[in-house]
């Protein structure tokens, strides 16, 4: 399926990296490294020129902390977002919020992609993206309210669980108006899941791909991957890039990311291995 966002359209082979910029005091990644409004243009800026084909921008932890309501949410991502599109008029921006107010603003402000990491908790945040013509991602949150933490979650089968609630998203969005060509998946790694879940929804990621919509996986520096290594948010490098090269053999197109540099690298060898794209420079043995 073509995606498309924005002024941009996306062929089936295409390995995009959606980059990371939070503006948040307490992320678990960067701690606060781009809160300040230059700071995270900055980080716009580098993600671009490292080969970021979408920004995500967020103003609101994923997991549990200081409350943010709305109105703080919107103070701390809608100046960004118009900042980031005059200096980026073609740049796929996307937007992490699971309210509607939020991202009726930020899509009013020049946002291309609503990013909804909390499962559809906000019914017309999909009503939002039908009325502005702006791209969603559904996610697989393991039916959780926002900003919790599972405690001994158990499904009967983990994948088929997120297949049947992302899915039914999908289908919601493109009844309500969504292009269906502007609609992710996400199975939401660490979401609503232990590491065991995210390992094997990683694994059986081929059966998501299947369903026909396009796959779009956060994997960066998670949770997962620190239990799997035993190592640190910023030890995570090498594992978030095995995770990102089997995701990417497997199917998935899009891939959240704080190191977009590495994860471009990483997809663009994929992409060669796979036969998507040629080899840069192609001398050896040729001579």
């Amino acid at each position: 399926m073509v995606l498309r966002l924005g002024t941009r359209t996306f062929a089936d082979d295409d390995l995009l990296v959606m980059a990371i910029v939070n503006r948040t005091p307490d992320s678990f990644f960067d701690r606060g490294a781009t809160f300040d409004l230059s700071a995270a243009l900055d980080a716009v800026d580098r993600a671009v020129a490292e080969g970021a084909d979408i920004v995500d921008v967020g103003g609101v932890k994923a997991g549990p902390g200081t409350d943010v309501d709305p109105a703080e949410e919107i103070r701390r991502t809608a100046d960004v977002v118009v900042a980031m599109r005059e200096r980026h008029p073609d740049l796929v921006i996307s937007v992490d919020t699971w309210r509607s107010e939020v991202a009726a603003v930020l899509v009013q402000a020049g946002a291309d992609l609503i990013n909804d990491s909390w499962g559809g908790v906000d019914p017309a945040l999909a009503e939002v993206a039908a009325g502005s013509s702006t791209g969603l991602v559904c996610t697989h949150a393991g039916h959780l309210p926002p900003r919790t933490r599972p405690h001994r979650t158990g499904y009967a089968d983990i994948m088929a669980d997120v297949v049947r609630a992302v899915t039914g998203l999908a289908a919601r969005a493109v009844a309500l108006g969504v292009r269906r060509d502007a609609i992710l998946v996400d199975p939401g790694h660490d979401f609503g899941k232990n590491t065991r879940h995210s390992l094997e929804v990683t694994r059986r990621l081929g059966e998501l791909v299947g369903t026909g919509w396009p796959v779009l996986v956060a994997l960066s520096n998670k949770d997962f991957i620190g239990e799997t290594l035993d190592m640190c948010p910023d030890q995570r490098l090498e594992g978030t890039l095995a995770a990102t090269a089997v995701s990417a053999w497997l199917g998935a197109r899009v891939f959240r990311a704080h190191q977009v540099a590495a994860t471009r690298r990483v997809l663009d060898t994929v992409g060669a291995i796979r036969g998507d794209r040629p080899p840069l420079v192609a001398r050896r043995g040729l001579a």
